[in-house]
């Protein structure tokens, strides 16, 4: 059952289908162009981790969503830019062809290797809060490739308090051991149905999977066709039920 706080604190405003302007601006973090978006004086921030398709117009309306959402309880969040200006075009998914094919297969061994990813987020929240020092805690959230990102970043000794993982690639149950923090996880019919589960039965912490059947891979960011209501009001739930997430876990 709902709680009339959880209700209050998850209510997403009307989506906007095309056309939509942020809310945030972007500063330099690390090296790294980093959208940032939500009040200087909230005291909880968001470490958003994209997919493979960088800076798209859902994906920051999602976080401009997280950011101002939750009267009772505001987000700071960021979204760096981990692929440093070389995101995948679009065009290149699915992959449809050898060629397709072969260029993610490079990209995911190059530009999105995890270590790598990994080894910038402990820098990135210090930078973060140099510059922000109201901020006294974190939760991590991702999409897609971001959505295995933060499997490993929710592990022993995590800067994080809260995890949710959206649609997410690669879902491994040698992974869900080590989570330490309150995760959730929202796949679409594109997951592997027996990989969430052998996941989740491995998962030893507070943990809650919420299936999203009717929508693909990515729905909830790039590839995420909000002109279509189905999709709307599946991508308005989502982002309520992290907000919700978020909200009683930090």
């Amino acid at each position: 059952m709902t709680s009339t706080q959880s209700k209050a604190c998850c209510t997403v405003p009307p989506v906007v289908a095309e056309g939509y302007k942020p809310k945030g601006d972007y500063m330099q973090v690390e090296g790294m162009k980093t959208y940032a978006t939500g009040p200087k004086s909230a005291k909880s921030a968001v470490l958003i981790v994209y997919d493979i398709f960088g800076f798209f117009p859902q994906t920051l309306q999602g976080a401009d969503i997280l950011a101002h959402s939750d009267q009772d309880h505001q987000y700071q969040c960021f979204m760096p830019d981990f692929f440093d200006g070389k995101p995948v075009p679009i065009e290149w998914y699915p992959p449809d062809t050898k060629e397709k094919g072969e260029k993610l297969g490079e990209f995911f061994q190059t530009s999105a290797a995890p270590p790598k990813t990994l080894e910038r987020i402990p820098k990135v929240l210090k930078a973060i809060q140099a510059d922000r020092p109201e901020i006294k805690e974190w939760a991590i959230l991702g999409f897609c490739w971001g959505g295995k990102i933060v499997n490993l970043a929710s592990q022993k000794d995590t800067l994080f308090k809260a995890a949710a993982s959206c649609h997410p690639a690669m879902v491994d149950a040698n992974d869900a051991p080590g989570i330490t923090i309150p995760f959730l996880m929202l796949p679409s019919k594109d997951e592997p149905k027996d990989d969430v589960k052998a996941w989740q039965e491995k998962v030893k912490v507070k943990n809650e999977v919420e299936w999203y059947d009717n929508q693909i891979h990515g729905f909830m960011a790039a590839r995420g066709d909000l002109k279509d209501e189905g999709v709307r009001k599946d991508y308005e739930k989502a982002y309520g039920k992290v907000l919700t997430w978020f909200h009683e876990n930090m």
